[in-house]
């Protein structure tokens, strides 16, 4: 029999986390601080299924049909308007929707990356990113971003900037104003487009917002806007991630590439999920929602900063972040293999997420993604009481005595 061709070469650099995390999914008790899950108690499901069965009954040619492949251009308005308010000129035209953040990372990819092109990144960072981009066969350049006057410089050396500058995934970090001023001008300056992944932009547990990168960069005009940031978004972790509706606001000549980009992709994006998107937004929902998770989520950081320090000091450092869904806990011992502190969790009955899927130029050293939002304070500290065995079978030698069970 002649031999089948053989699957595409990019498949063998991807990483098996997503599918690991999957995978453990059923194992019986089970304590999962890997994932970036919200708290499905947060989830309006009886308002959203009103909303659902409304759509449905009273437009079903609508809720239930094709739809155009830029995204319902109600929705686009909507969430334009919402961008004004924030203080940027944009307009619909400036906005895509798409099937959530993750297939925007993947329309960028067949739209502005060819083989061999660079993207600046702020290493460790979003391994769904590196997924999405993957079958392009990029190269990456980490960009220092505490040497300002050096952005310039460091960006005309890539093609593409992606930054995750709110509460970044797995770090938790977050740039800081002055910081993202500098970004934005170097962008302006080099013409280099500055992608801006901003998921967890809503979820600020100490002090205020800061302005993101979108709105940095616009000018203070009618829009609509003309200039280098591509911003991404979702409801995912504001809402609920099950309607997989996300949004891209850009350049009108990059909406339109991503949009011919789309429709050999996908055609276009879930009716019935845009339309109920559409009456969250318009009736306040996220709004509603916003203020118990803000209260949910702090709690959960500190209460899994406190296991933490209880549980597993005597291997980790990290600090605590002022939003987002993780805390980067960065090993003492450079020497530390992950994957097997993983294993080990997993024997022990949790599941961490492993600092290498996130770093592939190994330049932040071993470390470990912690997740507080999907287990409450008692879940968290059974957590960390487990991976502090599973730290002791690992690394003995830094071992405190007595551990505590859980």
């Amino acid at each position: 029999m002649t031999p089948r061709t053989d699957f595409a070469a990019w498949l063998q650099g991807t990483n098996d986390m997503t599918s690991r995390f999957v995978g453990a999914a059923g194992i019986a008790g089970l304590v999962n601080v890997a994932g970036g899950l919200p708290d499905p108690s947060l989830f309006p499901s009886e308002r959203l299924a009103d909303i659902a069965a409304g759509a449905i009954r009273g437009t079903p040619e609508v809720a239930l049909g094709y739809g155009p492949t830029p995204g319902l251009p109600e929705l686009r308005a909507e969430i334009a308007a919402r961008f004004r308010a924030r203080g940027a000129a944009v307009t619909a035209e400036n906005v895509m929707i798409t099937a959530s953040g993750s297939q925007a990372l993947d329309l960028i990819g067949k739209v502005l990356i060819e083989p061999g092109r660079v993207i600046g990144c702020d290493f460790p960072t979003y391994a769904g990113a590196l997924d999405a981009f993957r079958p392009r066969a990029p190269r990456y350049r980490h960009l220092d971003l505490a040497d300002h006057a050096g952005l310039p410089a460091a960006l005309l050396r890539t093609d593409l900037a992606y930054l995750v500058p709110n509460f970044s995934n797995p770090t938790g970090k977050l740039v800081d104003l002055e910081t993202r001023r500098a970004l934005v001008a170097a962008a302006e300056e080099t013409g280099t487009w500055l992608i801006e992944d901003d998921p967890y932009g809503a979820l600020y547990y100490d002090g205020p917002a800061l302005p993101g990168l979108l709105e940095l960069s616009c000018d203070g005009g009618d829009g609509p806007y003309r200039g280098p940031v591509i911003h991404l978004g979702s409801l995912s972790k504001q809402l609920v991630p099950g309607l997989r509706v996300g949004w891209v606001i850009a350049a009108p000549e990059v909406i339109a590439q991503l949009s011919s980009a789309k429709q050999a992709t996908d055609l276009c994006s879930n009716t019935l999920a845009q339309m109920m998107t559409l009456a969250a937004l318009r009736e306040g929902l996220v709004e509603e929602v916003h203020p118990r998770a803000i209260a949910l989520y702090r709690e959960r950081r500190s209460a899994l900063a406190a296991a933490m320090a209880r549980h597993i000091s005597a291997w980790f450092d990290w600090e605590v972040p002022v939003g987002g869904m993780f805390i980067w806990a960065r090993a003492k011992d450079r020497r530390l293999d992950v994957e097997q502190v993983v294993e080990a969790g997993l024997a022990e009955g949790v599941l961490v997420g492993p600092g290498s899927a996130f770093d592939p130029m190994g330049l932040a050293g071993p470390a470990l993604r912690l997740n507080f939002t999907a287990n409450d304070a008692e879940g968290l500290d059974r957590a960390m009481a487990r991976l502090a065995r599973a730290m002791q079978a690992v690394s003995p030698a830094a071992a405190p005595a007595g551990l505590a069970a859980g």
